[in-house]
């Protein structure tokens, strides 16, 4: 069973995947709370406990041409956070360009308003991210991404 996370400046998207890597679902919401730095980390920590996660992917929002931006940045740093805390679950940094626009799209396409989006569109890229990397690992027979080694949080 592996974790997905989608990083975003307020809210981090949380989904889970069953045991043979086929079927991706939403999990939660978790906000970023400046008020309580790492509330957030050790919040998605315990879904790994609790899933009992072998591996956890965390999208890497590069631009189109492939750079990494600002977003980049902060996801790599997160992903770094998160590998220390889940420590020993390997933690992965998976491209995931347009996971977030793909998600919008696919909630305007249920007929979900605008407004209601934001409640679970942080989850439906997370779903999205993770069903990326499984279709990666399942054409190439290989881990999709990179492996991230844990710094310790400030």
């Amino acid at each position: 069973m592996r974790i997905g996370v989608d990083v975003g400046s307020v809210r981090v998207g949380v989904a889970r995947c069953d045991a043979d890597g086929i079927l991706a679902t939403p999990v939660r919401t978790v906000s970023r709370d400046r008020a309580r730095p790492g509330a957030d980390v050790r919040e998605i920590a315990d879904i790994v406990r609790e899933q009992e996660a072998l591996e956890v992917l965390v999208g890497l929002p590069r631009s189109l041409s492939g750079r990494n931006g600002p977003a980049a940045g902060t996801a790599r740093g997160y992903a770094h956070q998160l590998a220390a805390a889940v420590a020993p679950v390997p933690v992965r940094l998976v491209d995931e360009r347009l996971t977030t626009v793909s998600a919008h799209q696919a909630l305007h396409a249920s007929g979900r308003s605008g407004r209601k989006h934001r409640q679970v569109v942080d989850q439906v890229a997370a779903v999205m991210i993770l069903e990326q990397a499984l279709e990666i690992e399942r054409r190439t027979g290989n881990p999709a991404g990179e492996t991230v080694r844990g710094t310790e949080t400030t």
